[in-house]
């Protein structure tokens, strides 16, 4: 497997020349113009399925991208392992230009098709590569400017290709660097993602290259079986993978499983200083996922046996689970993606900032469908523990009498119906990452004194079990519920809200946001494959008289409905929406003519228009019955007549 680096500018030079003889073989000739037509929709839709996990990885990496290179006339684009296009996002003033060469999804840029292309280059080569003006084949292409890197997955085989392209004449040299290093950080996705089950080893010679791409990523059964390595890794334990395959953890490393788990039964463990069999030494840090919370159970398995030649670890399936929702959370981006321009948002993220990494607890109040799980996995995410893992627990979906079990694990018969062996808590599931308690208001009372415990002396003592384990997390909580009305009426512990209260934030609802056309974009952009959907001015205006009482849950779900309504129509319509959400938003307009009122004023209405389209409005939810209008309104049906004389004839 090749790693990434740069190419340099004599064999670049080789790359370009040796493509443009295979340009020529395919029977291409410089002038001609090539079928840009993209596939079958249909076709493009088994595509996307084929690619789901690529493009599910890719999207938030490429948003990344595109934020640095916004403005300069580029725009990014992924593809498969054959050079066909899956998403792309650009500059406006970039995509006229970039539809006469269809640099649109469905649309295959392969050697054999395009010629010399930094896409089809780059997945013949394997490697990197700037395909700069004149040097592509086509002349068609010469204006064009592409930065290409190859994405592969844990088995070390091309996948796909990130790209970015733009006008050759706003040409930027570090743009390949981007590329390399945003490609690498879709591989290391698709590679923490590939192993749910398995713990990995991130490590390098240099400690503080650890949490960085400069980092080695290799990954173990939980007895240790060496399963697959990252590019950098591989480069860093010096052997091909397919020889890696029969090694083990301890075998490269000298250090046994059981001196691992053990390692990391410590509070605030430090970076591990292991030795390989070169004889170099490296610094690492185990994310031990699932197993990272079963030192009383793995540990002893570990001694039984370490380094067996399969894998007998008897997690429970709660913590695949939580391991798989936690792979799909670090996807997300951090704080910074969530402020799209209004103004408590804004305050919120600054507060948020500001007490990162200083063990201070937050509790994030707001409605339901606010966001309050994705402002905390963005908080995780940009914390000193954005390495560890990601817990969430939602105490009002749990029942009562299994939710004791659920937070702090039982042993082995500790109950009638326990899992042999017994089973793993999520509060010993997030050590030395974060725990997110949603809906903290509904954890039953009798839990919380014990809650409150676990929380001041940072030990948790499993069901059935005398042993009590030290855990380590950061802790978010969450409500839509009023705690202090709670507390007054005796249904939650005072003590337990002043213990989780070191910082509260309000999420606002979304009618009260005032970004909401950011925020929709944003959805429009997330939730679209196959192109770029906006909504007419009508359906915005309607948005922003609308209550949401879903929020954003609400909001996404209906876009992305709308989205498949719309199919190839690009501007979201009225008749493109669901009818059910069209009789609510009639109804709140006609019981909340504020609104209306609100928007009137900005747009310059006097009082006698505001007046009298609240009138028609009112006439129109009624039927045109004058009288229960006026009834509704309350005044009388003379008004009526005489503020609408022509309708009420």
């Amino acid at each position: 497997m090749k790693p990434h680096g740069m190419v340099s500018a004599s064999n670049a030079s080789m790359m370009i020349e040796q493509s443009r003889q295979r340009s020529a073989a395919h029977g291409l000739s410089e002038m001609e113009m090539p079928d840009f037509s993209p596939i079958a929709k249909a076709d493009f839709t088994i595509l996307l399925e084929q690619n789901r996990s690529l493009h599910t990885h890719a999207l938030p990496v490429m948003e990344t991208l595109f934020d640095q290179i916004i403005n300069t006339h580029n725009m990014v684009i992924l593809t498969d392992v054959n050079g066909l296009i899956l998403h792309s996002l650009g500059d406006a003033d970039f995509l006229e230009k970039a539809d006469r060469v269809a640099l649109k999804p469905g649309v295959a840029w392969s050697e054999s098709s395009k010629g010399t292309n930094a896409i089809g280059t780059a997945i013949v080569e394997q490697l990197p590569i700037q395909v700069h003006a004149h040097e592509h084949f086509l002349i068609s292409n010469h204006f064009l400017t592409c930065s290409a890197s190859p994405i592969v997955d844990h088995q070390g085989k091309v996948i796909g290709v990130l790209d970015v392209t733009g006008d050759q004449n706003s040409f930027h040299k570090h743009t390949m660097a981007l590329v390399r290093m945003s490609a690498q950080m879709i591989e290391n996705q698709l590679f923490l993602a590939a192993f749910p089950d398995a713990f990995t080893l991130h490590f390098n010679t240099r400690p503080e290259f650890i949490g960085t791409l400069m980092e080695g990523i290799a990954s173990f059964s939980s007895n240790g079986r060496f399963i697959s390595a990252n590019r950098i890794g591989l480069f860093q334990l010096g052997l091909p993978l397919q020889a890696l395959q029969s090694t083990t953890f301890s075998s490269l490393f000298g250090l046994s499983i059981s001196a691992l788990f053990d390692h990391y039964r410590t509070a605030s463990p430090a970076l591990l200083n292991l030795c390989m069999p070169s004889g170099v030494h490296v610094f690492g840090r185990a994310q031990l996922h699932q197993i990272n919370t079963t030192f009383h159970q793995s540990a002893g398995l570990a001694r039984a046996g370490d380094d067996m030649s399969h894998d007998t670890y008897p997690g429970p399936a709660t913590a695949n689970t939580s391991n798989r929702n936690n792979q799909t959370a670090r996807r997300m981006s951090g704080l910074r993606y969530l402020n799209t321009g209004d103004p408590q948002v804004a305050t919120l993220i600054d507060k948020v900032t500001k007490v990162l990494g200083r063990d201070i607890p937050i509790l994030v109040v707001g409605e339901t469908g606010t966001g309050k799980e994705l402002l905390a996995q963005a908080i995780h995410n940009d914390s000193p523990r954005a390495n560890g893992p990601f817990v969430a627990v939602n105490c009002a979906s749990i029942p009562e009498t299994l939710i004791e079990s659920e937070l702090f694990g039982y042993e082995d018969g500790a109950f009638t119906g326990a899992r042999k062996k017994g089973a793993v808590g999520k509060i010993l599931q997030a050590n030395g990452g974060t725990l997110f308690l949603d809906e903290i208001g509904d954890m039953p009372f009798s839990l919380q004194a014990r809650l409150l415990r676990v929380l001041q002396e940072r030990m948790v003592t499993p069901l059935g079990s005398t042993k009590s384990i030290t855990v380590n997390v950061e802790l978010i909580c969450a409500t839509n519920r009023n705690l202090r009305e709670m507390i007054a009426k005796g249904e939650f512990r005072e003590d337990l809200y002043y213990r989780l209260n070191g910082l509260v934030v309000k999420l606002p609802p979304l009618r009260e946001r005032t970004d909401i056309e950011i925020v929709v974009e944003k959805i429009l952009m997330a939730e679209s494959s196959n192109g770029r959907y906006t909504l007419s001015p009508e359906i915005m205006h309607l948005f922003k008289l609308h209550s949401w009482p879903g929020n954003f849950r609400q909001l996404t779900n209906l876009l992305r409905t709308a989205i498949v309504m719309a199919d190839q129509e690009h501007e979201i319509q009225q008749h493109h929406l669901p009818d059910d959400f069209l009789d609510d938003v009639e109804l709140t307009q006609t019981h909340q003519p504020e609104k209306d009122t609100k928007w009137m004023i900005a747009n310059g209405n006097n009082l006698e228009q505001m007046e009298t389209a609240a009138i028609q409005q009112s006439l129109d939810a009624n039927g045109g019955n004058i009288s229960a209008t006026a009834r509704a309104l309350g005044v009388s049906r003379n008004t009526i007549y005489r503020k609408l004389p022509l309708q009420c004839k």
